[in-house]
């Protein structure tokens, strides 16, 4: 195995993946590499050391992966945004638009309370519409989001624009260029 000196050299390009002209940023290589995870999830976190954190909340799906991961190590709760109709109990939803359409995420509706302060986790940042379904769902449930925190940046895609429009404050470890 050769050594990587950072989280992006355990990052795989996979070209024409899902469509023709896509270059897929596959970060399961990082995941199966246990000083890659260590090193992405400690990059994640950092910014956050001595800062109040209540809880992580993980976008679907990789989000899962490293927001539980971030969570075990500020020792603060864990909080799944889904697809629509996987979580069970009372939810709310947001919908958002999809390059071909569009898509729902839903939040449980008693998983934050008023005034806890959210780090939100995901593994990519491209145009931003997953994240921003899921800080209006946070925020209607009045919790205070003190970032938001990505692996990777795609900044032709806008994402971190979006974002930084809305007021967040955005993390990133690398970024790569072209969609």
């Amino acid at each position: 195995m050769p050594a990587y000196a950072t989280v992006r050299d355990y990052i795989r390009t996979i070209p024409d993946f899902p469509h023709a002209g896509i270059m897929f940023r596959d970060v399961t290589t990082l995941f199966a590499d246990p000083r890659g995870l260590r090193m992405a999830v400690d990059q994640l976190l950092h910014p956050y050391a001595g800062s109040r954190i209540d809880k992580v909340v993980g976008l679907e799906a990789r989000g899962f992966i490293l927001g539980g991961a971030v969570a075990h190590q500020l020792s603060v709760g864990f909080v799944p945004v889904r697809k629509a109709g996987k979580l069970p109990g009372k939810v709310i939803s947001e919908a958002y638009e999809l390059e071909y359409g569009r898509a729902v995420v839903e939040l449980h509706d008693d998983a934050i309370a008023p005034g806890e302060q959210i780090l939100v986790v995901d593994d990519l940042l491209a145009t931003g519409g997953t994240a921003e379904a899921g800080i209006k769902l946070i925020e209607r449930l009045g919790g205070e989001i003190v970032s938001c925190s990505f692996i990777v940046d795609l900044p032709e895609l806008g994402g971190r624009k979006k974002l930084e429009a809305m007021g967040m404050d955005v993390h990133t470890i690398c970024e790569f260029e072209g969609a």
